[in-house]
Parts: structure tokens; sequence; C-alpha cells
């Protein structure tokens, strides 16, 4: 199993980070939706360009696996965050699905901050 480990580590790290990227970049190509969407969650639409610059820029150094421990820490927070501020109208099944999803993408994320990026990354070469 050893020898599947640091392929696992980086699919892992695709399959998380590509979430966040592609949500971003969906924002940053939309900016007037993307701040209209939180408007409509009661968050300042100027925070907008703060939770595309958080999706892109750490989803992306978590893919790369480049300061790895920090970045599914902030996304681990940001996911829950909007967990609690978006997904947390229990009385809608698709919420509370979201809500759930959201928490086990937290919870993916908190396994990448105890192990770390495995030797499939930026940070694995820097170790070496």
């Amino acid at each position: 199993m050893n020898v599947l480990s640091p392929l696992a580590d980086l699919v892992g790290r695709i399959l998380l980070s590509a979430m966040f990227i592609l949500s971003g970049l969906h924002g940053l190509n939309d900016m007037e939706g993307a701040a209209r969407y939180i408007e409509a969650e009661g968050i300042p639409g100027e925070l907008a360009i703060l939770v595309i610059i958080t999706e892109v820029g750490c989803g992306s150094l978590l893919l790369l696996g480049f300061m790895t421990r920090l970045m599914a820490f902030l996304l681990g927070g940001f996911t829950l965050l909007t967990a609690l501020l978006v997904h947390a109208e229990f009385g809608d099944p698709t919420q509370a699905i979201m809500f759930l999803k959201n928490l086990a993408i937290a919870g993916g994320l908190g396994i990448v901050f105890a192990n770390g990026a495995g030797p499939l990354s930026i940070d694995g070469m820097r170790r070496r």
C-alpha cells in the first residue's frame, strides 16, 4: 500500500482543489453574479472578490502541494464557514445535503492538514 500512498495523496489534492479552483474561476468570469449570489445569502457582495481569491489562490496552492497544510487549514475553515452561513437551512433537503457535503470536504482537508501533501508535491520536493 505504501507504493500507492503518494499517488493517493496527489489524486486527493487534485479532487479537493478542483472544486475550489473551478468555482473561483466561474466567479471570476461572472463577478456580478458572484456578488449577487452571496448577497442573496446575507453576505456583503463586496466580499465576492475575497471569496474568489481564496478559492483560486488557496485551491491552486493545494493542487501544487505548496504550503499544503496551511492551505488545507484555510480552505477547511472557509468550507465550514460556508456551510454555516450558506447551507444551514436544514428544512430544505438540498441545503442539508450541501451542508453535509461541506462537512465531508472539510474532513478531507483535515486529513490533508494532518498528513501533508506527500512526496508528489512542491512541499515533498522541498523536503528532499
